[in-house]
Formats: structure tokens, sequence, C-alpha cells
């Protein structure tokens, strides 16, 4: 079974996310800050990183240029999933090494698409 982190600060958005990627068959973790998702990344590197850009401690941007900088920190599929919807933030993700991104709110069909689209599914 492949593995998911799910990083984001609303426990609602981890909860819908969960159940969709539980349905897609996906082990899934959670963080709510990019400190805790560094942290369970050291600890086990996921195959698949659900990220969100705004969140307290330590941001989705922060935590992807720190995961890149790491050993097998470059492994996982890391999408970002968030409001931020103008060009620069997306160039900015991709520059500092996300695969995929993808705009809240979003749904099962958005999730089963981008995950299969980076081949994960």
């Amino acid at each position: 079974m492949k593995t998911c982190l799910v990083v984001d600060d609303s426990k609602v958005v981890r909860m819908v996310a969960r159940k969709i990627l539980t349905e897609l068959k996906f082990d899934i973790q959670e963080a709510e800050d990019g400190q805790k998702a560094l942290d369970a990344c050291l600890e086990e590197m996921p195959e698949a990183i659900l990220l969100d850009w705004n969140m307290p401690v330590m941001t989705g941007i922060e935590f992807l240029r720190e995961l890149r900088k790491v050993p097998n920190g470059d492994r996982p599929i890391v999408i970002f999933c968030t409001t931020e919807n103008d060009m620069s933030h997306m160039q900015e993700a991709i520059m500092a090494g996300a695969n995929e991104y993808i705009m809240k709110p979003f749904d099962a069909q958005i999730i089963e698409a981008k995950f299969a689209q980076v081949g994960l599914i």
C-alpha cells in the first residue's frame, strides 16, 4: 500500500483528503504544519505528500525546500493543494520541487486525476 502524508492546518481538509485517499488505497499520515510534516518525513519518508501552502510554524513552501535537502527527500511526489492561485505561487512551488499543484476546494475526481497524472495510481 502506498503512503501519503496529508499536510494541512485544517482538520476538516485533512479529514476529507484522508477519506478520498483511503478509497484510493493509500495509507495516510497527517501533519498540521510543515515542521511536524518534516519530522514525520525524517522518521519515515512517504511516497506522496499532499501539501497546503499557508500554515503556522512552517509554511508549505518552507517545508518543501527543507524536504528536498534531506536524504531521500527527492523521492516523494509532492502535490500542493492550496487556495494560492496566482502564477507566481505556482512557479515558486514548481521551482522548489513540487510535482503538481491543485486548487482548493478539491473533490475525489480532482485528487484521483492528479495522482494518476503523476503516476501514483
